[in-house]
């Protein structure tokens, strides 16, 4: 399960983040301030904190994904069908991770639900389903099915 899991890890969060990067930089944003963003809902101080609160908005990125990459895994072991046809179970595991993300997680440190704006919740979606829970439902089904001779 720990290979799978940091498979999943690396891929989803890595695919999740370079998109987010995309993003920001075709917003005409910068990036580090991104990272240090999403650094700041656990840890608010990442706001000032340089290159330091950057680094810390990655480490809590890829924490996100580890979590949500270990409880779909778990949820497949305990439920092979979701292995089965992982491009389903994927789309609908990234519209639950689109939910909890926006409507659970972001909103303690954020107070409100993000996003709220149609082309923002267009790339969320986006996001969420084909970075996200399509390729984290691939890599469990890989290192799941039973091998056939």
């Amino acid at each position: 399960m720990l290979r799978s899991t940091a498979i999943a890890t690396a891929v989803s969060g890595t695919l999740d983040i370079v998109f987010a990067m995309i993003l920001t930089f075709l917003y005409g944003r910068e990036i580090g301030n991104m990272l240090r963003f999403v650094g700041s809902g656990p840890f608010p101080q990442a706001k000032d904190m340089g290159q330091g609160g950057a680094f810390l908005g990655l480490i809590v990125h890829f924490t996100l994904m580890a979590i949500m990459a270990a409880a779909f895994i778990i949820a497949a072991r305990r439920v092979p069908a979701l292995t089965e046809r992982p491009i389903q179970w994927g789309v609908f595991y990234g519209l639950i991770t689109f939910v909890v993300m926006n409507w659970l997680v972001v909103p303690i440190p954020f107070d409100d639900p993000i996003p709220g704006k149609p082309l923002a919740i267009a790339t969320q979606l986006f996001a969420h389903v084909a970075l996200v829970g399509i390729p984290i439902a691939l890599i469990a089904a890989h290192f799941l099915r039973p091998r056939t001779a």
